[in-house]
């Protein structure tokens, strides 16, 4: 006898909650071995490839390419022997990370899509039978698909199908009841966009007769929330871009900052001629060449080393600033899918050298979506060198949940008072966009003016080395 266990999507880590899928890697009725890639996701942070715990036949998957599903989501189901057969699971589940070697091996993917199954599936439908205990099934076409059925608001006193915590905490924030909610997600998961309807709902002014004359019933606040966006006035004309992937992303996460984060902003010219031949001296000689952006890191690491205070984060719920012994380096990275910033672990303890090369490789690996989740999340400070777009200055917004972020400036000549004449100099803009709740003014600008006097006298930063 074999049984029927159901993959879920698993948790992405780090305030991931949905991932698209791109591309599914197997088909029903393949044979996968344990931690098997069986589907190519993309989230809102890199493209990845989700291993399966469980080794048997695939007997549904969920979701079509190019359906977005949240985390805890079905996405595939699959028949297993008993455990002496060893086709136990193994656990590994975590998406961009190694899991171990199949002890089987892999059976590769049937040439073919979806539509060859001759079956026209819709996105958060599984394409096969439902779960059950079965004989494991020999590889066949799908069956027809089976819907899953509607789901109305959970009963009171039953389990609110909701999983995301981010969900849990708006709700609680601004209290709602999930109970009374339906959810949009498969089998009725409630999902961010649910909580944010019933909000919406709430708030919206009775201005007809009609909402003056009936009263609100209790429990449908969900479907309140989807009357009414389907009645709301649509904008004729122009196009609708669907905020997800990256750029929901990004739109969350910088909702999220100027709700949450009293931010400020300084800045300051500095002349930066010295350092461009500090640079150029560097590069004359033989071996690896230094990039700017490595040196401008260098600088970052230092000025933290001596104004820790911006190498930090608030626990809110606590009501601490927790201060952070490792910089662990941002940066921004333009993309074809969006803005993206990779972070370079350890920066702290990095040379110039090591920099350029792992810049370099985070750049690279932006640009081809091969960054992991781990390559992508725990950065404690970011570096933002907006010049490369030729503009001068910017007032960024800190990226959640760190502290600062300085912005770097085009690097042009200028007229420039030097050694009390008037000279053309390479001068850039230097701005530091922080929290105003782990430092005052004047730690920001010691901060932002030692960076300056780096910038302006690179052996200043000899000695603090």
């Amino acid at each position: 006898m074999a049984q029927v266990l159901e993959f879920k999507l698993p948790d992405l880590g780090e305030g991931l909650t949905e991932a698209e899928i791109v591309r599914w890697l197997v088909q029903v009725g393949d044979v996968v071995a344990v931690d098997q890639p069986v589907v190519e996701v993309e989230t809102a942070k890199a493209m990845v490839e989700v291993p399966c715990p469980y080794g048997g036949v695939v007997t549904a998957r969920f979701g079509e390419e190019g359906a977005e599903l949240p985390v805890g989501a079905p996405l595939l189901t699959v028949a297993v022997g008993e455990p002496e057969d060893g086709t136990e699971g193994s656990g590994n589940v975590l998406v961009g990370y190694g899991t171990q070697a199949p002890a089987a091996r892999r059976r590769r993917v049937r040439a073919g899509t979806a539509a060859a199954d001759g079956q026209a599936r819709r996105p958060g439908t599984a394409d096969a039978a439902p779960h059950a205990r079965v004989a494991a099934p020999t590889p066949t076409a799908a069956p027809a698909p089976t819907p899953h059925p509607a789901a109305g608001p959970a009963p009171a006193g039953g389990l609110v199908p909701v999983i995301s915590p981010l969900v849990r905490k708006l709700a609680r924030d601004n209290d709602v009841d999930l109970r009374r909610l339906t959810g949009s997600g498969p089998d009725g998961l409630i999902l961010r966009a649910d909580v944010e309807n019933a909000l919406r709902t709430r708030t919206a002014p009775a201005d007809t007769a009609a909402d003056q004359a009936v009263p609100t019933p209790a429990g449908t606040a969900g479907e309140q929330a989807g009357a009414a966006a389907a009645t709301a006035p649509r904008a004729e004309g122009g196009a609708r871009i669907p905020l997800k992937g990256v750029r929901g992303a990004v739109a969350d996460k910088l909702s999220r900052s100027r709700r949450e984060i009293p931010d400020a902003t300084c800045w300051v010219d500095a002349d930066a001629t010295e350092l461009m031949r500090a640079r150029a001296a560097m590069n004359a000689t033989p071996g690896p060449k230094i990039s700017l952006l490595a040196l401008l890191a260098r600088i970052c690491t230092a000025a933290l080393a001596r104004f820790p205070e911006l190498n930090s984060t608030v626990d809110t719920e606590a009501r601490e600033i927790v201060r952070l012994d490792r910089v662990h380096l941002g940066f921004a990275a333009q993309t074809d899918r969006g803005l993206v910033v990779p972070v370079v672990r350890d920066a702290h303890t990095r040379d110039a050298e090591s920099l350029t090369a792992e810049f370099a490789r985070l750049t690279e690996a932006a640009r081809t979506g091969t960054l992991t989740p781990g390559e992508l999340t725990g950065g404690t400070f970011t570096l933002n060198n907006y010049g490369v777009f030729g503009v001068d200055g910017s007032t960024p917004i800190v990226n959640h949940p760190e502290a600062a972020m300085l912005g770097v400036g085009r690097i042009v000549p200028k007229p420039w008072v030097h050694e009390g004449e008037l000279a053309v100099r390479h001068v850039v803009q230097l701005s530091l966009t922080f929290d105003h709740r782990v430092c005052d003014g004047g730690t920001a600008g010691g901060f932002l003016r030692y960076v300056a006097d780096c910038v302006e006298q690179p052996a200043v930063l000899l000695r603090t080395l």
